[in-house]
C-alpha cells in the first residue's frame, strides 16, 4: 500500500455566503501524480491555498507528509513547492536572480540543488539575464516550476500551471511532470482542462466545492453509464436543438463541430436517427459511436442526484 503524502478528512470552507469547499476528503500517495480537474469556481485555488499552508479552513484536518497544515506549517513550507495559478515571480528581476532569490529563502543555492532543477531550468538558462516580466509564457512557467523546486521539496503543489500558454509548451511542461514524479516527487496539480486528466495516476474531478468521483482516468471512463454518439450536421445549433427533442436522448453537449449525444438505451438505431435530423432539414449527416472522453463524464456526473443534494 502507497505511503499517504497528504490526508484531508471533511474539509470546508467558506467566503461569506459562498460555500467553497464542502466537506471534502482524499488522500494522495507518496510519489503519486494526483489532477484536480474542474471549472473555474471548482474550488481547486482554494484548496491548494489550504493545503500549502497559506488559507485556514472553516473545518476538517489536512496533513502534509504528516504535518498538520495549521500547528506544523512552518514545517510544510519547508517541505513543499508550490506554484500558484497567477504568475506571481518578481517581473523586475532577472530569471537567475528570481531563481537565487528563492534559493535563499531556503538556506540553499542554485549551485547547491542544480540537479534537481537542471532539465527544466538549462531550457532558460540562456536567458538567465533577462527579465521576468520580459518572458513568454512557457518561459515564465518553466521559470516558476524552477523556483518552486529549488530547495528539493518532497510535495509539489501546482495551481493550474498550464493556464494562458500554447499547446506545445503545455506538453512539454506534463512530461517535465512525469520526470519529477519519476524522480519520487508527489505531485498535486489542478487544472481546467479536461484532456490533462489522462496524464495523471489518478484525478478528483471537482465542481462547486465537491469531489464528484476520485479514480484513474481510465476507470472513470470505463464506469460512464451511458451509449453515446457523435453526430454531425451542417448547422451545428440547429443540430442541438433537435437532438434535445428526440426521443430516448439522456443528453446533448457540443463538442467542437460536433454534438455528442448520450442515450440509456444501448441499442440506438443510427439510421432512424439519421431519418429523424434529414426529415427535420438537416444535411451532411454524420453519426458515429464514440468512446466517453473525460469530459462526457464530468457532465454526467454533475447531473447525478448526490451532486445537486437530490
Amino acid at each position: 500500500m502507497l505511503e499517504t503524502s497528504v490526508h484531508v478528512e471533511h474539509l470546508t470552507k467558506r467566503f461569506g455566503e459562498t460555500l467553497a469547499l464542502d466537506n471534502i476528503s482524499f488522500e494522495v500517495g507518496k510519489g503519486e501524480l494526483f489532477g484536480f480537474i474542474g471549472p473555474d469556481g471548482a474550488g481547486k485555488t482554494t484548496l491548494f491555498r489550504i493545503l500549502t499552508t497559506l488559507l485556514l479552513a472553516d473545518s476538517g484536518t489536512c496533513t502534509v507528509v504528516n504535518f498538520d497544515v495549521v500547528r506544523e506549517y512552518r514545517k510544510i513550507r519547508n517541505i513543499s513547492g508550490y506554484m500558484p495559478g497567477k504568475f506571481s515571480l518578481y517581473q523586475d528581476l532577472t530569471v537567475e536572480e528570481n531563481l537565487s532569490f528563492f534559493a535563499t529563502i531556503f538556506g540553499t543555492t542554485i549551485h547547491e540543488n542544480y540537479d534537481m532543477v537542471k532539465d527544466i531550468y538549462q531550457q532558460i538558462e540562456p536567458f538567465k539575464n533577462r527579465k521576468a516580466g520580459k518572458l513568454s509564457g512557457g518561459m515564465k512557467q518553466k521559470l516558476a516550476l524552477s523556483c518552486a523546486m529549488i530547495h528539493k521539496p518532497e510535495v509539489l503543489f501546482l495551481d493550474e500551471p498550464t493556464t494562458g500558454v500554447d499547446a506545445v509548451s503545455r506538453l512539454e511542461f506534463w512530461e517535465m511532470l512525469k520526470r519529477l514524479k519519476a524522480a519520487g516527487i508527489t505531485i498535486l496539480v489542478s487544472t481546467p482542462y479536461m484532456e490533462e486528466a489522462s496524464l495523471c495516476d489518478r484525478v478528483a474531478l471537482m465542481q462547486a466545492g465537491r469531489i464528484m468521483t476520485i479514480s484513474t482516468p481510465q476507470e472513470v471512463i470505463r464506469n460512464y453509464p451511458l451509449s453515446l454518439l457523435s453526430v454531425k450536421s451542417g448547422d451545428i445549433y440547429h443540430l442541438l436543438a433537435e437532438l434535445r427533442k428526440y426521443p430516448g436522448v439522456h443528453s446533448v453537449y457540443a463538442f467542437g463541430q460536433s454534438a455528442h449525444v448520450a442515450f440509456r438505451d444501448r441499442n440506438i438505431e443510427k439510421e432512424t436517427l439519421a431519418g429523424f435530423l434529414i426529415k427535420n432539414n438537416h444535411k451532411s449527416v454524420g453519426i458515429s459511436p464514440v468512446e466517453a472522453t473525460i469530459e462526457d463524464c464530468f457532465m454526467e456526473l454533475m447531473t447525478t442526484p448526490a451532486l445537486n443534494g437530490e
